[in-house]
């Protein structure tokens, strides 16, 4: 479990600004999260999967970004998630996304797993993230969370051999690709016709 690094105070976006640029570290409410050591080559993999797929998808008019973007929801939540996509222009800046982005992605480590799951989890929540999914490389499934009347309830679990439907953009994810298996049989039925 990662633990925040700087506890001594509540930490702001100044801050974070003031670092060694050779770190990375996010931000959730005051309590800063240093982000070493690099992810594994595995999650790597499926971070740029499900980049590509989303950001070349014909349907998708949003900016599409990867880690290391700085989201800033306010000047003590600041965030790089592993993918995310953002519809609304207005706020994205030459240096970093000024608000909630409409999806985000984040591949679970063992290390960021609490993290992604409770704070990140309830910050998305709060600021208004529309869609959050999060992949389990080592279980291969994922996680994902709606934005309903404010609340997120409980998560739709997806194994590695389905698919996966966006709500923010209406269009599918086959997530062996995204996991890098081979594509899963068709089922076929007593009467011989094929399903899923």
């Amino acid at each position: 479990m990662v633990l925040a690094a700087r506890k001594d105070k509540k930490y702001s976006y100044e801050d974070y600004l003031a670092w060694p640029e050779d770190e990375r570290w996010e931000i959730i409410d005051g309590a800063a999260y240093n982000m070493v050591p690099a992810p594994q080559i595995k999650h790597q993999n499926i971070v740029s999967n499900f980049h590509i797929k989303i950001k070349t998808h014909p349907d998708n008019a949003c900016y599409t970004g990867i880690a290391s973007t700085d989201v800033i929801f306010d000047e003590h939540n600041v965030v790089q998630p592993d993918v995310l996509v953002v519809c609304d222009q207005s706020k994205i800046t030459e240096d970093n996304i000024q608000g909630a982005p409409d999806l985000i992605v984040e591949v679970v480590s063992p290390r960021t797993e609490v993290k992604d799951r409770r704070e990140k989890k309830n910050l998305y929540e709060r600021f208004g993230v529309r869609e959050y999914i999060l992949v389990f490389p080592e279980r291969e499934y994922v996680e994902r969370y709606c934005l309903k009347e404010g609340n997120y309830g409980g998560p739709e679990i997806f194994n590695w051999d389905e698919v996966l439907k966006l709500t923010v953009f209406e269009f599918e994810i086959n997530l062996w690709e995204i996991f890098e298996k081979e594509k899963p049989q068709e089922k076929v039925d007593d009467e011989g016709k094929a399903g899923t």
